[in-house]
């Protein structure tokens, strides 16, 4: 399979799939990236830091991260470039290099996108979760088992981004190809999330 190069943008957070992330841009190497992207219309990737910080010497990115699409961009109180992206395809990096500026270039392959399934009738209990997730953020939907909360793969990539897990667990989830098993790993999380 081809492989594409993809400029990346390493964080110390997770970009999943239909998700939404606002970043605050400062850096010279990330400024002309929002500015050639923004002109070109292209992504660019968003990958979990494994080592090192988000401002600085280049970090070491995970392996697996999610194509990001600028959808919104406004100056912040302090001066500084916001933008808001969104998450678009997968992909896994195959090897990188390091430019002149500090922006990283990765070789990536696309990962297969999954196919619309239904929400799995031992996993119900999550669609109900993310409903109720939703209502209190003030965020209309169909209802449970309706439109997207009936998609295995929307309730996912959604309950992955509101629950309260670690980076390395969301990053975790990113990498899992199959939408049901990933609905499993988060029923079985559901119990740490109960108060004492």
């Amino acid at each position: 399979m081809a492989l594409s190069e993809l400029p990346l943008f390493p964080l110390s957070s997770v970009l999943f799939p239909g998700g939404s992330l606002g970043l605050r841009i400062f850096e010279p190497r990330y400024l002309e990236l929002v500015k050639r992207c923004g002109r070109s219309g292209e992504g660019f990737g968003i990958c979990l830091i494994l080592e090192g910080h988000e401002a600085g010497a280049p970090a070491i990115p995970a392996a697996h991260g999610t194509e990001a699409a600028i959808v919104d961009f406004a100056m912040t109180d302090d001066g500084l470039l916001g933008i808001t992206v969104e998450g678009r395809r997968r992909f896994h990096v195959e090897r990188t290099r390091v430019r002149a500026d500090g922006l990283i270039i990765a070789d990536v392959r696309w990962l297969p996108e999954t196919a619309v399934e239904p929400v799995r009738a031992e996993h119900a209990l999550l669609g109900v979760l993310l409903a109720r997730i939703l209502d209190k953020a003030g965020v209309e939907h169909d209802g449970v088992g309706k439109g997207r909360l009936a998609e295995a793969g929307f309730v996912g990539w959604r309950l992955a981004e509101w629950l309260p897990l670690s980076p390395s667990e969301r990053q975790w989830l990113l990498q899992l190809d199959d939408p049901h098993e990933r609905l499993q790993q988060l029923v079985d999380r559901l119990p740490d999330f109960q108060p004492d």
